[in-house]
């Protein structure tokens, strides 16, 4: 419905007169996260001292969240680094809401991801359930239906008392927003450590599909054209979100400033998904805008920015649900479910006809001008004048002081190779077991079972397997595949391998689907950038991610970077989380995580080495982490991927499941659970070959490596395939359906039951 607000003004409005014959007067700049010489550059660049309404602009403009003050000069690489092949199928790239990748068949596929940590650990139900809202916006302004979503959690010590109330609430929270707007949750995954007690992380991703042509992108062109603020009204939550709540430490005294986190309605932000398409479809506008951080304030300067430089603004117009807010609150309100719109005055009247039959609540707030300027108005009262490229765009660009770890050299020369290796069966039948149910290679099932994967009926592939997949197309069958994946033990030993392993991992979990990776997004998570070996970190895993893009020639479309992670001065271990997005043209074909069928083959592709520093063997059995990553090789992990993928079109595999945390023993044990059928399986070939123990050959962590199973009728075709692309493989074992255990020979076996119940009752233990 369209309305006009009728708000009465709060106390007497800042306006730009007032600011400029009160040069003198104090301003909290602090408690808005402006820092002394920040608030002294907004005085330069305005001539005078700021309104509170432009000092409340700038503050979350400027934030960390929202600016990329501290990481800019990083991120470039990502845009430097690149080769032609890398912009064969990319529509769209970094610096637009989403990143856009064309698919094939006139169809395009755009994802982000992004992190709403900080009010996740005040209010986990909200932060959750908001971070999913947000970044499903971001995907509808692109001009795509929303048609999935995956979550990367991690939580503290899963036996702190603490740890029960964020996961209850973080978990409740993306089920009932997901599930709510009617989106399968493909995939993610899940973490627990102590390093996180005190700041978890929730990492929300959305993936959204459309035609070529329905491609829209945001900006305020055309002099004359209506600026309409659209979605649910504007309240007090999420006020000062991205500048105070998202870019800043937690003390060690526990949750604060609850009243920033912001608090979602799906069944609002369902109807807005129906109505903004329908906007699109009629082209009723020029673009789309999401009001997630910074709100009004974010969405008026981008516009502006991306456009033609100026618009005009009557803020007195936006419709509240709390008729006390100030004009300053207004404009830093995160409300959410709230949407811009662009749109020609001739289309006015059609642009507001749809949004009355979706019942949304619609208002003008002004118009798109050729001044130069963001004007805002209040009451007829101009409280806000300001180059919005100030604002949106050229704000400050920090090169922080960076300093190599003092503590590094002695970690990682605490290897693991010094550590008691057990060589007889009972002693690793129980290592494997207490690998399998240690909380972070447990079943998931507690968690992944709150939501609904298969919602929309065009899931092909979902928990438990290595990568989610959706059908795009129902007559072709073309569909995409994504994983995300880190492993902050790996990247606090070294952050460079460790972010180049994480992005290997999620290019092999996408490939054993039999999809083709062709683009990534990344969520960096790391401390504060004000400590100089956070910086030494950010700075390593940002550099080893351009690299590792560049040699495997796949583009990064977008991302998000979620700095101050860390309670007190304890930062988390650096955490990039990197989501590889491929595409399969048809999900027919599909390949599950485990096999199904008896008596096929079980090749080891890839070769191993005495790889447990960082391992989960390490953490588990000894509690310990030290020494240096396995070492990555990423040409090699597009071999593979090329090689599964070659497989996959031939129809020579059955399953695929990739080698990482628990190493070949984890992923034998989960390819048994996955469809209930046994394996047989041996050790002593990788032992002789690769020259090493039994103890290596099952928990070793070494990059590069997949477990297939073959029907045995494929043998000579699936070896004469590895032959030909020169990758090591391996007969390890064959599928027993009669065998109801895993059978490592002349080691030790573990019947299926018992394999279940280890694995799956960890989770419900600690929280159900």
């Amino acid at each position: 419905m369209t309305a006009v607000s009728t708000t009465p003004s709060r106390g007497i409005a800042d306006t730009v007169s007032n600011a400029a014959a009160t040069p003198e007067k104090e301003q909290p700049y602090g408690a808005l996260g402006l820092k002394a010489d920040e608030y002294a550059q907004i005085r330069e660049i305005l001539g005078r001292r700021p309104t509170s309404g432009e000092l409340a602009m700038y503050s979350v403009m400027w934030s960390e969240h929202c600016s990329y003050k501290s990481s800019k000069m990083y991120l470039r690489q990502f845009g430097d680094k690149i080769t032609p092949a890398m912009k064969k199928n990319l529509m769209v790239g970094m610096g637009e809401n989403a990143g856009v990748l064309d698919v094939g068949e006139g169809w395009a596929v755009t994802f982000k991801i992004e992190s709403h940590n900080h009010p996740s650990y005040i209010e986990p139900f909200q932060g959750a359930a908001t971070g999913v809202g947000g970044i499903v916006r971001d995907i509808i302004s692109m001009g795509a239906r929303p048609v999935a979503v995956m979550d990367a959690l991690r939580f503290g010590d899963i036996n702190d008392p603490d740890t029960a109330r964020v996961v209850h609430g973080a978990v409740s929270g993306i089920s009932f927003y997901g599930n709510c707007l009617g989106l399968p949750n493909i995939g993610g995954e899940t973490y627990f450590d102590a390093v996180y007690q005190g700041n978890p992380l929730v990492n929300a991703l959305s993936v959204g599909v459309m035609r070529h042509e329905d491609l829209h992108l945001a900006n305020a062109r055309g002099v004359g054209n209506k600026v309409v603020l659209f979605g649910a009204r504007t309240g007090g939550d999420g006020i000062g979100g991205a500048s105070i709540l998202a870019s800043d430490t937690f003390s060690a005294g526990g949750p604060t400033k609850r009243p920033a986190v912001q608090v979602g309605d799906p069944f609002a932000e369902k109807v807005l998904i129906e109505c903004c398409l329908e906007l699109f479809q009629g082209k009723l506008v020029e673009g789309i805008q999401d009001l997630g951080a910074a709100g009004i304030s974010c969405a008026t300067s981008e516009l502006a920015s991306n456009g033609d430089g100026g618009m005009y603004i009557q803020l007195e117009n936006v419709l509240l649900r709390d008729p006390t807010l100030t004009a300053e609150e207004i404009l830093m309100s995160e409300s959410q479910e709230r949407m811009m719109a662009v749109v020609t005055p001739e289309k006015l009247a059609g642009f507001l006809a749809v949004t009355d039959k979706w019942d949304v609540e619609t208002s003008v707030l002004g118009e798109v001008t050729d001044s130069g300027r963001l004007i805002i108005d209040w009451n007829g009262e101009e409280i806000v004048n300001v180059d919005p490229r100030t604002v949106a765009i050229d704000g400050p660009v920090y090169e922080r002081p960076v300093a190599y770890p003092t503590w590094i050299d002695a970690l990682q020369a605490d290897t693991a190779s010094v550590l008691p290796r057990a060589l007889d069966g009972d002693t690793l039948r129980a290592q494997f077991l207490d690998l399998l149910g240690s909380p972070n290679l447990a079943d998931p099932s507690w968690i992944t079972d709150q939501y609904d994967h298969y919602v929309g009926g065009n899931t092909a592939l979902a928990f438990p397997d290595d990568g989610g997949m959706i059908r795009v197309d129902e007559e072709s069958g073309l569909g995409f595949a994504i994983a995300t994946d880190a492993n902050g033990r790996y990247c606090q030993l070294d952050p460079y391998v460790g972010a180049q392993l994480a992005l290997a991992e999620a290019y092999r979990n996408v490939a054993a689907t039999g999809a083709v990776p062709v683009g990534i997004s990344d969520c960096l998570n790391f401390g504060s950038p004000e400590n100089p070996e956070v910086m030494w970190q950010f700075r390593e895993a940002v550099t080893a991610l351009a690299d590792g893009c560049l040699e495997m020639e796949i583009p990064v479309t977008g991302g998000n970077v979620s700095f101050y992670n860390q309670t007190g001065t304890q930062p988390i271990h650096p955490t990039p989380v990197v989501a590889v997005l491929g595409v399969i043209d048809d999900v027919g074909r599909r390949t599950p995580s485990g096999w199904q069928d008896d008596g096929h083959n079980i090749y080891l592709l890839g070769t191993t080495a005495e790889e447990l520093d960082g391992s989960a063997w390490a953490g588990v059995v000894h509690d310990h982490l030290g020494g240096r990553p396995p070492a990555v090789d990423l040409k090699r992990e597009v071999a593979l991927g090329g090689l599964l993928h070659a497989a996959s079109k031939e129809a020579l595999v059955d399953s695929a499941h990739d080698l990482s945390e628990g190493g070949l023993a984890q992923a034998l044990a989960e390819a048994v659970m996955r469809f209930g059928v046994g394996a047989r399986v041996w050790l002593s070939e990788i032992c002789e070959r690769d020259g090493v123990d039994a103890s290596v050959a099952l928990f070793s962590e070494s990059a590069g490596r997949v477990i297939v199973s073959v029907p045995r009728e494929d043998d000579v075709k699936f070896l004469g395939l590895c032959k030909g692309r020169e990758y090591p493989v391996l007969r390890i074992g064959v599928t027993d359906a009669t065998l109801h255990a895993l059978e490592i020979q002349d080691v030790f076996s573990v019947t299926l039951a018992d394999l279940q119940s280890r694995h799956r009752s960890t989770l419900p233990a600690a929280f159900a």
